[in-house]
């Protein structure tokens, strides 16, 4: 009799087991981990000055919604390193001033964020060549170079904004430099080019345009 019941105790106690391992299996599919969706880069859109540094962060988000700091197995890369480069634990570093897109990546999976960066401290710009003569054929790349606080220099030609003082000899890009003169000229035009960044402008650089 006694042996009886402990027969009928040890398959009622199989049965709660498979009924529980197969409640598990159904819920989670075998205990599988989280599947990481999106990684997100921050901090957001940040701005750094010129040989400043900044520590980055990456943060993944996975598919059962839980989120996690992946402070190791990510991959770091700037898309300009002229302008910020990054090193392999995520620390940027202000090379020049303008903007790069910095990406983190685990796997397959990718963040990305935009950082600035900006030049301060800037004590005067030299716009080259101060002083030149063209035919109203020919177009003219000018470069701009600022002078920085302690004697340093820095090339501030793509970033800073140019200007014309005379739209009758032709016209500058805001950005980049590059003078295209006016076409059917009769008589010389003279002009006056500038460049301003960091709301320091340059010296004038004189541009004489001939028919």
């Amino acid at each position: 009799m006694f042996i009886g019941k402990q027969k009928k105790f040890r398959v009622l106690a199989s049965l709660v087991t498979i009924l529980s391992l197969a409640s598990a299996t159904s819920c989670t599919g075998f205990f599988q981990n989280p599947v990481l969706t999106t990684v997100t880069i921050g901090p957001q859109t940040p701005t750094i000055n010129v040989g400043g540094t900044l520590q980055m962060s990456a943060t993944g988000t996975y598919n059962d919604g839980s989120t996690k700091n992946l402070s190791s197995g990510v991959f770091w890369s700037s898309s300009d390193s002229t302008v910020a480069s990054i090193s392999s634990a995520g620390l940027v570093t202000g090379v020049s001033n303008s903007s790069a897109t910095i990406t983190g990546s685990s796997g397959t999976v990718s963040g990305t964020t935009t950082v600035t960066v900006q030049l301060t401290g800037i004590v005067s710009i030299q716009v080259s060549p101060s002083s030149q003569s063209i035919t109203s054929g020919q177009i003219q790349q000018y470069t701009a170079t600022a002078t920085l606080t302690g004697g340093g220099t820095q090339d501030v030609t793509n970033s800073a904004v140019w200007a014309s003082s005379n739209s009758s000899a032709g016209t500058i890009a805001t950005s980049g430099g590059l003078f295209t003169p006016a076409s059917g000229l009769t008589q010389s035009q003279q002009t006056t080019i500038t460049a301003t960044e960091d709301n320091v402008i340059s010296n004038g650089a004189i541009l004489t345009v001939n028919p």
